[in-house]
């Protein structure tokens, strides 16, 4: 070997040498690992506004703003958005989750509560965990088989599962840490809502406020699951010892023999914390029955329903209420998302606490103490004509609690604002709500006999076969809105108009604008301060996840789940999605300044409408309209024509399924679907008369009628 190929070897192997580390150092970065990542603990919590590049806590930070300080993405170069990467997660229920991400890693969930682990980067998997749900407990979730994500602390995600259990996964690998049934199996529970880290400790509430349970919230230490502490909303039997000081005063508040129909309360979506007050705040459900009437015979505001409750989340011990809707009646919620902020009112700044519950009113509250500093509707409202300032208490409007006849409200039981988060932008002072133009009607159910976990059948007291039983017409469609609101002047800054409601969440953000997905299928952004379009992105299948937006490697980037669902694309048929044509899919879409990518169309679906024989007696499909409205209705829609493309389209089934109707309707031979049996509630001759009376509807779809 001559002199000079040994000394250009001796270069190129420097040279190698040199860049190696580098090289393996870049590979290396590229690749999301736990063990090079910055740890989610109390101090990263407590200061998530600090750490601008990740999305570490469900609303952002404990304060729930849903505000990014990020700004490469502008009012001024947000047009240039395009489809950076996507993900399918190979669902056809709804998605509501808000995705985290830490340290490159996004964590979300789907249907069904499974847990995916995506590259935030490019949205390659990394891994998934399935908590095998049984499908036949879809019949106890009220609103759709949906989950709303996980919470991070200490390199473990946290999920609750639809069934009860709250799982704690290893953040690298997917693998279950430990595993805690949170409710009683036995009855109607179900778990939908997002968890949160507070000091150690894993806070979860629950859900089936309208199958009859007592709703709570409870905390489980973050290393081995174990209960630290559970606050209950409602008093339990008053012949037992109360749990808490707390709840034997709220006894004084229920009449009858609540107990027996579980009261309900549940904790099923919002909460927020204030580390400086150590306070927790939680928001309460509707009671159960609905109807104060039944389950409260002689009224009484019925303590904790419906309320901001705040606890310390050391001990779960009470410290302050505030009740939104005393002795509700009408489903009126304050699950609602809350929001902490300081604001300047009447030169003086002070902590409040800001809520836009489904009762239509806009409260804005101390959060030291829970004072009411003002409350406006935000929204059409008729069951009341204003907040008393003095009492806090709503003045309400004559015949509101329907004990006459039926009574038209706004809003009804979907809420002015449902769980979809809102969100707080502290440069224009504006949140951002997606409102809603509810109507409810609600007629008192002279026939109510509780009965628990009846699947399919909710135990409301209140008679929804007058609601559910017609076919709806576009007409009939409630719209909907991006609602500005400026919650020191208690007024509308602006708004967007849409034609529906049931939009998703909001994202808001240094950069001056904000993100909504909507019913119709479409991600669009707006100027924050006047709510001029930037930006639409057109997806053609309704959204109702919330957005977030994040960094990585320097680049910006907006994430939001898609796939339609929950208790309005249920109950509302078809016409509560943009195109009957078109399939529901589950996916997660990711944009950023320059994005190439696009996105497969969805696939059709042609539906099946060949004529069908009914033998039945004429009068056979009257009846069956009945029995569908009372049993059927809440999850394949209303007039029959379908769960929203979520679940199936009942007239437009395969024939062969007309013939099956015992053995899916009685004998549950569809339970690995979702689809229970009823045979201890319903006979042979009552699932012929439902049938006769889907057979009509397909004949009635067919022929245009």
């Amino acid at each position: 070997m001559t002199r000079k190929i040994k000394l250009t070897l001796v270069v190129l192997l420097t040279f190698c040498t040199i860049l190696m580390p580098s090289y393996q150092a870049q590979k290396k970065a590229q690749t999301p690992t736990a063990k090079t990542s910055k740890v989610v603990d109390d101090t990263a919590l407590k200061q998530a506004d600090a750490r601008t590049s990740d999305w570490i806590t469900h609303g952002r930070n404990y304060a729930e703003t849903r505000f990014s300080p990020l700004d490469k993405i502008n009012a001024t170069n947000i047009k240039q958005l395009g489809l950076a990467w996507s993900f399918d997660t190979n669902t056809n229920r709804g998605l509501e989750a808000t995705p985290l991400v830490v340290n490159g890693v996004m964590y979300t969930t789907g249907s069904w509560s499974v847990v995916f682990a995506l590259d935030a980067r490019t949205g390659q998997q990394l891994w998934k965990f399935d908590p095998q749900v049984p499908r036949a407990l879809g019949a106890k979730a009220c609103c759709d088989v949906v989950n709303r994500g996980v919470a991070i602390y200490k390199g473990k995600v946290f999920v609750g599962t639809l069934d009860g259990r709250l799982i704690a996964l290893d953040a690298a690998t997917g693998k279950v840490v430990w595993s805690t049934v949170t409710v009683d199996q036995n009855q109607a529970y179900t778990i939908t809502g997002a968890p949160r880290v507070i000091k150690g400790k894993v806070i979860i509430g629950n859900g089936g406020g309208e199958f009859g349970v007592r709703g709570y919230v409870s905390a489980y230490d973050a290393e081995t699951g174990k209960q630290a502490w559970r606050f209950y909303v409602v008093p339990g039997d008053p012949s037992k010892p109360f749990e808490s000081k707390a709840l034997e005063n709220a006894a004084a508040t229920w009449k009858g023999e609540w107990w027996k129909m579980g009261g309900g309360g549940t904790v099923w979506d919002s909460l927020a914390y204030d580390p400086d007050l150590d306070l927790l705040y939680v928001g309460t459900g509707n009671g159960s029955p609905w109807n104060r009437e039944i389950r409260s015979p002689n009224g009484g505001d019925n303590l904790y329903l419906s309320s901001i409750v705040a606890l310390r989340p050391d001990t779960g011990d009470y410290v302050w209420h505030y009740q939104t809707t005393p002795g509700d009646t009408w489903d009126f919620t304050a699950t609602q998302h809350m929001i902490l902020a300081d604001l300047n009112l009447n030169g003086r700044v002070r902590k409040v606490l800001m809520q836009a519950p489904k009762n239509g009113f806009f409260y804005v509250l101390d959060r030291t103490n829970g004072e009411l500093i003002s409350a406006e509707p935000f929204v059409t409202v008729t069951w009341a004509k204003g907040v008393d300032k003095e009492t806090g208490r709503p003045i309400e409007m004559p015949n509101a609690r329907f004990k006459t006849g039926y009574s038209v409200l706004k809003p009804g039981p979907l809420g002015a604002h449902n769980w979809q988060p809102m969100s707080y932008n502290p440069k224009t002072g504006l949140v951002y709500i997606p409102a809603q133009d509810a109507i409810g009607l609600y007629l008192a159910d002279g026939r109510f006999k509780y009965v628990p976990n009846r699947p399919g059948l909710w135990n409301t007291g209140v008679d929804f076969v007058l609601a559910l039983k017609d076919v709806p017409r576009p007409e009939d469609i409630p719209p909907g809105h991006l609602l500005a609101w400026d919650p020191v002047k208690q007024k509308e800054a602006w708004r967007v108009q849409y034609k529906s409601i049931w939009n998703g969440g909001t994202l808001t953000t240094a950069g001056n604008w904000v993100l909504h997905g909507t019913a119709d299928g479409r991600i669009v952004a707006y100027s924050a301060d006047k709510g001029e379009k930037l930006w639409e992105y057109n997806l053609g299948i309704g959204i109702i996840g919330s957005p977030i937006t994040y960094e990585v490697d320097g680049v910006q980037y907006i994430s939001i789940m898609a796939g339609w669902g929950g208790a309005y694309a249920l109950t509302g048929g078809y016409a509560a999605i943009p195109d009957m044509n078109v399939k529901n899919v589950g996916r997660v879409l990711t944009f950023a300044l320059g994005g190439k990518q696009t996105l497969a169309a969805l696939p059709k679906q042609i539906p099946s409408l060949t004529p069908i024989e009914s033998k039945a007696a004429p009068e056979a499909a009257a009846e069956g309209q009945m029995l569908f409205a009372q049993w059927c209705g809440v999850c394949h829609g209303l007039g029959a024509i379908g769960g929203g493309g979520v679940l199936p389209g009942l007239p437009f089934s395969k024939p062969e399924v007309f013939q099956m109707y015992k053995e899916i309707v009685l004998d549950g031979s569809y339970a690995s679907r979702g689809m229970p049996g009823f045979k201890a509630y319903l006979n042979q001759e009552e699932v012929e008369a439902i049938r006769a009376y889907i057979i009509q509807r397909r004949t009635n779809i067919a022929t245009g009628k």
